[in-house]
């Protein structure tokens, strides 16, 4: 069990954190004709923009209520009773998700009671469904965000089974999944194919692999999310045979999922590595009740041999991560899972998941906190995010990029981690560059002795020289 330091800084030297109204916002691009907006100042929308831009380099749907010092002081409310309106005219969206942000948090808006009044004042919007939610961004992070955004999309979509007439079961081969924020969508695509290698239909929610995936479309230009689950199926919900949980912090989400459909649920912390996936695997086998294929015994071999290969490599290393909780719970199972010791562990937020967390302690902090844990502690190694690329630089050791943001590296939203295949190519990456950056190889041992018999060496070699030129 993980020591938890707490913050001892009155603020964040070197941030880590990206905020909870980015992550909630992330998570309504996964659902099919959605566009988020932002309670707050154009500003706070304006850099969220900037980072999700250039981490999946697309188009990205993000409005704001574009509160200015007027609306700051006096009340905003007209502004998301207007903004709703607007979005609701041009845009035609079948979702609208309204989060808050630090400045509307502060002011005290009630974002509840302005969603009431839209109501009231547009009724002809009443098909368009609005989820608000409270996000303020001095507390939480990416994957808090996100994970309140999934649960309001239930609370607000998914009815409970007697007022729906769902019944469990109904579709054997459907399967919900909730997908945590810690999961790219290379992951999600991933997982699909493993859930249909099985024959069951995978229902993700939010699914950002059917809308950030990174695929050319017929449009120029659309206000609104393309692709994703659709606002429809969340009324199929009931009708699932199981429902997957992947990621601690959705773990709420899928209780409230669970009560209101009485499917039953199956929670993973994971899919990282070998023991994680095979715990996913066997589930999924006794869900639809159809052998492992043949092709997933294949790769869970592959995997095996790259663990027997990777372990001379990286048995001992000393790593430090920086990432959101769920992903750094994601990472340290895998490395240590090879023998290696994560030295130096720091993470945005407080969370459940990071007591089970198997390292010294964990630090909640920043990146400058990070910085002199790692370089105390002799790490060999940083797996980051794009913002821990100069902290990496300071300490002299390489990084693998994770997490978000990642402006730095292309395709990066788009490379799988779970999966044999995706702890497989995780294994040969951390490998290849602690062979390449030398830093775990054995210094060559040299005995007193040695260097004396060199020296004597030398001298007989000078004297001989010597004699030689006097006889000549």
């Amino acid at each position: 069990m993980a020591e938890i330091i707490k913050r001892n800084k009155a603020l964040a030297v070197n941030p880590l954190k990206a905020s909870q109204p980015v992550g909630a916002s992330l998570a309504f691009m996964g659902i099919n004709r959605c566009i988020p907006m932002m309670h707050g100042s154009q500003g706070c929308t304006a850099f969220a923009k900037v980072y999700f831009v250039r981490h999946f380099r697309e188009p990205v749907p993000l409005q704001t209520t574009a509160m200015d010092q007027v609306s700051t002081v006096m009340g905003a409310d007209e502004n998301v009773i207007e903004g709703l309106k607007t979005l609701c005219e041009k845009a035609k969206p079948a979702v609208i998700g309204l989060v808050t942000t630090g400045l509307s948090e502060t002011q005290g808006t009630d974002i509840k009671r302005a969603v009431k009044e839209f109501r009231a004042a547009c009724p002809e919007y009443d098909h368009i469904s609005v989820i608000s939610l409270n996000t303020p961004d001095f507390s939480g992070c990416v994957e808090s965000g996100f994970a309140l955004a999934v649960k309001a999309l239930i609370k607000e979509l998914v009815k409970p089974a007697a007022q729906a007439g769902t019944q469990p079961g109904k579709r054997p081969r459907q399967v919900n999944v909730l997908a945590g924020s810690h999961m790219t969508p290379g992951d999600i695509e991933s997982l699909i194919e493993i859930i249909e290698a099985f024959g069951l239909r995978a229902e993700v929610i939010p699914d950002l692999s059917d809308s950030l995936d990174g695929h050319v479309v017929e449009d120029d230009f659309s206000p609104i999310s393309i692709g994703g689950t659709l606002a429809s199926e969340f009324t199929s919900l009931g009708d699932a045979g199981a429902t997957l949980v992947i990621g601690n912090a959705l773990k709420s989400a899928g209780e409230l999922l669970e009560q209101r459909t009485a499917v039953p649920t199956y929670y993973f912390d994971h899919l990282f590595g070998l023991q994680a996936m095979d715990d996913f695997i066997m589930t999924l086998r006794d869900i639809s009740g159809v052998p492992v294929p043949a092709k997933l015994e294949r790769q869970r071999d592959q995997l095996q041999d790259a663990m027997l290969d990777g372990h001379f490599m990286l048995g001992q290393a000393r790593f430090a991560i920086a990432a959101d909780p769920d992903l750094l719970n994601a990472f340290t199972d895998l490395v240590t899972g090879m023998g290696a010791e994560v030295v130096a562990a720091a993470t945005p937020a407080k969370a459940e998941i990071l007591e089970q967390i198997n390292t010294r302690d964990i630090k909640i902090g920043d990146l400058e906190d990070l910085e002199k844990i790692a370089r105390e502690r002799k790490a060999e190694i940083l797996i980051g995010s794009s913002h821990a690329v100069p902290t990496a630089e300071r300490l002299g050791i390489p990084i693998l990029r994770a997490g978000f943001p990642l402006w730095d590296l292309m395709g990066g939203y788009q490379r799988s981690w779970i999966g044999y295949r995706g702890a497989r190519q995780a294994i040969f990456d951390l490998a290849n560059m602690l062979e390449h950056h030398n830093n775990h190889i054995i210094a060559p041992f040299r005995s007193i002795y040695g260097q004396k018999l060199e020296y004597r060496q030398e001298a007989d070699l000078y004297e001989n020289s010597e004699a030689i030129a006097h006889r000549q």
